[in-house]
């Protein structure tokens, strides 16, 4: 048997002995407690036992008892025990016309029987009869008020989740929508220039070719940089209006640290002599780091070449066991201080965005450095780390665990974490934080006592509040705005 059969079980034993210490207690009656009465009592307290799957059977045999004992005059109203439960069950499953009929059939069958069965009924007869009655009224009553409260609830559920699905599905709407624009703007306003100077890069090369005449390095570089711009604008409209990759044997169009090479003898065919230094094992990087990595060696070589006049650059890519280090240095004549352009705040996007670490600023030799250290460790990882380890498993070795905890409870607490925290509730705080222990919506619910709606509510309303994308992002909130500590 299962659990929930050894508790209807227990509770049809409980009964059964309440019923019988009921009637062994009760004052003497017209006949004595005997073989027959418990009897009786034993069968309508057991018949409990099948309570959740049979409720009108058990209200049926439950009914017989109790008329049967008290017509022939037993002592105490013990087999009313188990007819008020009885009641209780088959009126919160709406069967309310099955219990109607048994209180009208108990109440007309006892006061005949009991009427009947006397030459002289006893005076109290009807008020006795009246009270059992009021009782199994009550406990109906009380049923259908459960039933209804409980039908309300899962109302509010449903509209709750589909108040959340469609929230969801309006932002995924306008986020479609809005790349489509964005797809339309770009492809207006960059690609036909792009193409006109490709075309017009690649004629004068052929007729110089023609010619016998030496091919101008700034052209050839005019050249390959537009065919570059061609495949990169064209990798970005397939994502913005998401369509299907491209079919095997394909030239790929991914922006990478595979491409770095290409990107490197653009950097040199313009003019900007470009070292490259590989530190750590190279190795197969999550796609969003990757290409994340590959566009700010892209952007920081860019402005070397127009803002640091003569100038070399070294590009340094490092493989840590927890990060990937990208390092652009130059010895150009920059300005000291950055101005945050759209390429310096692009890029700041992009590695914020993958809980990373930017730096930019001038070089104490001279020049200028870009810095930025991507976590290989995705934020959905660190997520099931941290459950674990509030578990008490272990997910990483040891020293790597403390490490990457380390991480983000080490980094000293941000202003504005702090003014996002004053517009959560309490009750988003808590949600919050039990988030960051890893606990799933089902656990936070159990734990704060609330529907599985209400936490998924909760929760999005906190990721609202915060600009979070995905529950990671909750989760190093918690950890950096001091909500959770270690």
């Amino acid at each position: 048997m299962n659990r929930q059969a050894w508790r209807d079980l227990g509770l049809a034993a409980a009964v059964t002995v309440l019923a019988l210490a009921g009637a062994a207690t009760a004052p003497q009656a017209r006949m004595p407690l005997d073989a027959t009465g418990v009897l009786f009592l034993a069968v309508a307290g057991l018949a409990l036992a099948g309570l959740r799957r049979f409720p009108r059977l058990v209200m049926v045999v439950a009914a017989a008892c109790l008329l049967a004992y008290l017509v022939l005059g037993y002592p105490g109203v013990g087999p009313a025990l188990p007819v008020l439960f009885a009641l209780y069950a088959t009126v919160r499953i709406g069967a309310r016309r099955t219990a109607a009929v048994a209180i009208g059939a108990i109440l007309v069958g006892g006061v005949a029987g009991e009427v009947a069965s006397t030459s002289e009924p006893p005076p109290d007869v009807f008020e006795r009869w009246f009270l059992l009655i009021g009782w199994m009224v009550a406990a109906s009553v009380f049923a259908e008020v459960t039933r209804h409260r409980r039908a309300y609830l899962e109302q509010v559920e449903r509209r709750a989740e589909d108040a959340e699905r469609t929230r969801e599905e309006t932002a995924r709407r306008r986020a479609d929508e809005e790349r489509l624009r964005i797809a339309r703007e770009l492809h207006d306003s960059l690609t036909h220039s792009i193409s006109i100077i490709k075309v017009q890069a690649g004629v004068a090369v052929h007729l110089a070719h023609k010619r016998g005449e030496p091919v101008p390095e700034a052209l050839l570089a005019i050249q390959h940089a537009s065919g570059d711009a061609m495949r990169e604008l064209r990798n970005t409209l397939e994502v913005l209006r998401s369509e299907p990759p491209a079919p095997p044997g394909a030239d790929p169009v991914e922006s990478g640290l595979e491409r770095l090479d290409q990107l490197v003898d653009g950097a040199r065919r313009a003019g900007l002599p470009v070292s490259v230094h590989i530190e750590g094992r190279p190795r197969e990087l999550p796609g969003e780091v990757d290409g994340a990595a590959y566009r700010i060696v892209q952007e920081a070589l860019t402005n070397v070449a127009r803002h640091a006049g003569p100038a070399s650059a070294a590009v340094c890519i490092g493989y840590g066991d927890l990060a990937l280090t990208v390092r652009i240095d130059d010895d150009g004549c920059g300005a000291v201080q950055p101005v945050p352009g759209v390429g310096l705040t692009g890029m700041r996007e992009r590695v914020t965005a993958l809980g990373g670490e930017l730096r930019v600023g001038p070089r104490d030799a001279g020049g200028f450095s870009v810095r930025a250290e991507l976590p290989l460790a995705v934020p959905a990882d660190l997520l099931y780390g941290v459950r674990v380890a509030a578990r008490g498993d272990a997910l990483l070795s040891p020293a790597i665990t403390r490490r990457l905890i380390g991480e983000f409870v080490s980094r000293p607490p941000r202003g504005p974490l702090h003014g996002a925290v004053n517009t959560l509730t309490n009750r988003e705080r808590e949600v919050v934080a039990l988030a960051a222990w890893g606990l799933s919506n089902d656990e936070i619910a159990g734990r704060m006592v609330i529907s599985l709606a209400t936490a998924k509510t909760h929760i999005s309303r906190a990721m609202t509040k915060l600009h979070a994308r995905d529950r990671a992002q909750l989760v190093v909130f918690a950890y950096e705005s001091g909500l959770v500590t270690v």
